[in-house]
């Protein structure tokens, strides 16, 4: 072969291959992750089959899922264990009505992300999704101790034994005890009953007038005034008798 058709050969194949790439699609982008699904981290995680049936029955999973889409203050969940519910007493949990069923998963949620390092710096009581903190409804006091982790609720005393799950929007903690609210086991405090009401002063004033005027003694003027001319009319009348005898 000759030089030209050398150069035609490599030509040929160059434009071939400049062909073949261009000809190729661009590689797919990778799909955006889906969102974080709470149910399937604890069934990965087994041991969770009673707290991943409340969270079901109560529809708390799907409103997780929502509110993990919609907010940027994460989540945070303290799950028990299925040994966890099983240490309860006998028919604690059939005990309770569909209602109370759902706070108590709620109670088991703080409304915000928390690391294992921010709970050293949380404020108690902390608020959970149940509802309020006061002393008769949810509250949850937490405190730690080098990195354990340690829950009061008031009832029951939990420690965080392990973390199944943290992406820095949602935390799942595994409990070793059910954390049982404050609210089911003490009855509400008593109302205060109201203080009496006190009279008014203008009526108080004029039952005091009426009380004195009632009270004060009559006057006697004009009856010793009377007494006193009859006196004198009596002593004329002697000074009289006694004259003319």
């Amino acid at each position: 072969m000759n030089q030209n058709t050398y150069l035609s050969v490599f030509l040929f194949i160059f434009l071939f291959q400049c062909t073949a790439i261009l000809s190729q699609s661009p590689a797919p982008a990778p799909a955006p992750p889906g969102p974080t699904n709470i149910t399937a981290i604890l069934e990965k995680a087994s041991q969770f089959t009673t707290f991943i049936r409340l969270l079901k029955s109560t529809q708390t999973a799907d409103r997780i899922t929502s509110e993990l889409n919609g907010t940027n203050q994460g989540l945070t969940v303290f799950a028990p264990t299925d040994s966890a519910f099983s240490n309860l007493k006998t028919g604690t949990l059939n005990s309770f009505d569909d209602e109370q069923k759902s706070e108590l998963i709620n109670f088991h949620m703080l409304p915000m992300f928390f690391s294992v390092s921010q709970f050293q710096t949380a404020s108690n009581p902390l608020r959970t999704q149940a509802g309020g903190t006061s002393d008769r409804e949810f509250p949850l006091n937490i405190t730690t101790s080098g990195n354990s982790v340690n829950i009061t609720t008031g009832i029951v005393n939990a420690t965080v034994a392990n973390t199944i799950y943290t992406d820095n929007q949602l935390a799942v903690y595994q409990v070793d005890k059910v954390l049982l609210p404050l609210k089911f086991f003490v009855p509400p405090a008593p109302a205060s009953a109201p203080a009496p009401s006190k009279p008014k002063k203008g009526l108080r004033s004029a039952a005091s007038s009426s009380g004195s005027d009632d009270d004060a003694p009559a006057d006697s003027s004009g009856v010793t005034c009377v007494i006193q001319k009859v006196l004198q009319a009596i002593a004329f009348v002697f000074a009289a008798f006694f004259l003319y005898l």
